[in-house]
């Protein structure tokens, strides 16, 4: 049995809870206008508390990474810790008291050309009950981010395998594989770092790369690679800052390839800004791959029980297998429109300009440059919204109320 509910929020509506979405209501709070976060989990960042595992640190220097209007305290290490992190963002929801709608997931956003409004459906699992909730707006701000499902990929023969098969969102320490034959899928900076943490703990990982990834070191000259990196940037175009950031790499860190790990003909920083694929920022796994104790295998072919075969022909026994094959937008499942988002649910303008379109629909922390992209896209989008909030809640308070009744009328 469901119940019915409908509610007029004056002002947007913010679909999830993760540090994009903390951040706009943040800068909405800052200039004055209500809002309403709706977050399907039941807290705050919920891929960081309950898909991360438990050695993860934030990969940039935390003033990359801190949330606007509110910097990390003092005592943070350079590179916080995910627990860390968590902590960091629920002092910054209460700061800013912020508090969102949990356990309250988005079935359907679809503009109502009539009204010039937005009609959000959710079903609400927070009760005895589940409740559908429609939600009447005039802003939708989508800060569901590009992370929100798992890419679980189909491979012949795994449901023959028989044996323990995840995803790296539920990996959560190496503790429990000690001493297994262990098949990790993926060389990102999740497979590398899942694959170091399982050698920490006496398994036997084999790593599966199956195309070309840019392995640098976390630091040069004593700072940060990414902050080097935007040094160079204010004075030097990207393709020169990408082959100065490969010369450093080989200098540092030595030729790879010899251990299967060939470059992109693409340099990292123009390949991150056209197909988001992020470089790996080493933090101990390459001395372990050099070492054999990671070993770098090939495609798969097929799985059969106990084993692999690879695309060389070659065929592993193993126990386990890690799927650290990434995350992708869920957006197109729920969104109703086509002018913003591609196909794939990320907007189809690149940064600077993806974060809005036309109807009062907004996108934030879809901008593949982390953290520090979703900061930038918060304040514009809260600006904006506060711009135009403010002139409509001057003249149309009639126009506000009507609407509300409209909304009433329908149940």
């Amino acid at each position: 049995m469901f119940s019915r509910r409908c509610i007029w929020v004056n002002g947007p509506v913010i679909v999830g809870a993760g540090p994009s979405g903390l951040a706009v209501g943040a800068g909405l709070k800052n200039q004055g206008v209500p809002f309403i976060i709706l977050e399907r989990a039941d807290c705050i960042a919920s891929l960081w508390q309950k898909r991360t595992y438990d050695r993860l640190k934030l990969h940039l220097p935390k003033q990359y990474c801190q949330l606007p209007y509110f910097p990390f305290p003092d005592d943070f290490p350079e590179y916080p810790t995910k627990h860390q992190f968590i902590k960091y963002l629920e002092s910054y929801a209460k700061h800013f008291d912020i508090n969102p709608n949990f356990n309250e997931t988005v079935q359907s956003a679809k503009y109502d050309e009539t009204f010039g409004l937005w009609r959000v459906k959710t079903i609400s699992t927070g009760g005895p009950i589940p409740v559908e909730v429609e939600y009447i707006c005039r802003w939708l701000a989508v800060a569901t981010g590009e992370n929100a499902e798992k890419v679980v990929p189909e491979f012949e023969g795994l449901e023959d395998f028989g044996g323990h098969v995840t995803h790296a969102c539920d990996y959560k320490s190496g503790k429990s594989y000690f001493g297994e034959r262990v098949l990790v899928v993926g060389c990102g900076n999740s497979g590398m770092e899942v694959s170091l943490d399982l050698c920490n703990h006496n398994a036997n990982p084999s790593m599966v790369v199956r195309s070309s990834v840019h392995v640098l070191p976390r630091e040069v000259f004593s700072s940060s690679t990414f902050e080097f990196a935007v040094s160079l940037m204010k004075w030097l175009p990207l393709w020169l800052v990408d082959k100065i950031l490969i010369i450093l790499a080989y200098l540092i860190l030595g030729n790879i390839e010899k251990y299967g790990l060939k470059r992109p003909c693409l340099g990292p920083l123009e390949l991150k800004n056209t197909a988001g694929k992020t470089p790996v920022l080493d933090i101990g796994a390459l001395q372990k791959i050099k070492s054999g104790k990671i070993k770098i295998v090939p495609g798969i072919k097929k799985f059969s029980r106990g084993k692999v075969e690879l695309v060389n022909g070659h065929t592993l026994d193993i126990d386990s297998v890690i799927l650290a094959t990434g995350y992708r937008s869920n957006v197109p499942s729920w969104l109703k429109e086509n002018e913003l988002f591609s196909s794939d649910g990320v907007p189809k303008n690149p940064f600077p300009n993806g974060w809005k379109s036309k109807g009062g629909l907004y996108a934030v922390g879809f901008t593949r440059r982390g953290l520090s992209g979703a900061s930038l896209d918060a304040i514009s989008v809260a600006l904006d919204i506060a711009k135009t909030w403010k002139d409509e809640t001057k003249q149309k308070k009639k126009s506000v109320a009507a609407r509300h009744r409209r909304c009433i009328s329908h149940f």
